[in-house]
Formats: structure tokens, C-alpha cells, sequence
């Protein structure tokens, strides 16, 4: 089964840079897009998600309301939160959701381990 992660950012350039980046990393998983939380909603309800990158700061909600109803709803699922708003109130509340934070700019270093980690936990849930 193809892994499966899915870019939550209202900007479209850091979806694309995102999805490059993680193309280079995990060249074999799938790539879904959404610009905010609702369009993510739906298209966790369409298909199968393994793993999320989730903006912070988007219209509506953002992506810390987004990944306390993700884990809600899918508790094993790696999750992380990206944002250039690197205050500890943020970082805290990403780990309150059990999810990773990751700052902006993202280089390819902090999103291979975060990617490392979550093919860990996808391999371990999958036994």
C-alpha cells in the first residue's frame, strides 16, 4: 500500500516547495494538497491519509485545530505542524496534539526526520 501525505497550506507556493521537497525524500508516497482545514476535512474523507503537514497560520482554522481533530479522529496518524511562528505557546500546543513541529523556512533536513519518523510509526501500526 502507497503511503499517502497530505500538504495543508492556504499558499500554494509552500505546498509546492513542500511537495518537492517531500518527492525527494519519499519518492514513492502520494502527495494530497488542500489550502485549509475544511478542504483538508474533505479530502481525509475521501481517501486514505497516512500522515499530515499542517500550516499554522491559515484562514479559518488553523493547522493546531486542524491536527487536535485529526488525532481525534486518528490517533496514530504522524502529524506535523509547520509554521515561522516559533513562539514555545506554539510549539506547546503542537505537542499537546502529540504532533511535531517543524519551522518555516523548511529546510530538508527537519522534514526527513520528521518523514523518518512517521515511516516508523505507519511500519509499527501495520503489523
Amino acid at each position: 500500500m502507497p503511503v499517502t501525505a497530505l500538504i495543508v497550506d492556504d499558499s500554494k507556493l509552500a505546498r509546492i516547495v513542500i511537495g518537492k521537497l517531500l518527492r525527494q525524500l519519499k519518492p514513492d508516497w502520494e502527495l494530497a494538497e488542500a489550502a485549509n482545514a475544511d478542504e483538508a476535512l474533505t479530502c481525509l474523507a475521501e481517501r486514505k491519509v497516512d500522515v499530515a503537514l499542517l500550516d499554522f497560520n491559515m484562514p479559518g482554522r488553523d493547522g493546531l485545530d486542524l491536527a487536535a481533530d485529526l488525532r481525534a479522529e486518528r490517533p496514530e496518524m504522524p502529524i506535523a505542524v509547520i509554521s515561522a511562528n516559533i513562539q514555545d505557546e506554539v510549539i506547546a500546543r503542537a505537542r499537546s496534539v502529540n504532533a511535531a513541529f517543524l519551522p518555516k523556512p523548511l529546510t530538508e533536513e527537519a522534514l526527513a526526520g520528521f518523514l523518518s519518523g512517521a515511516a516508523l510509526r505507519l511500519r509499527k501500526a501495520a503489523r
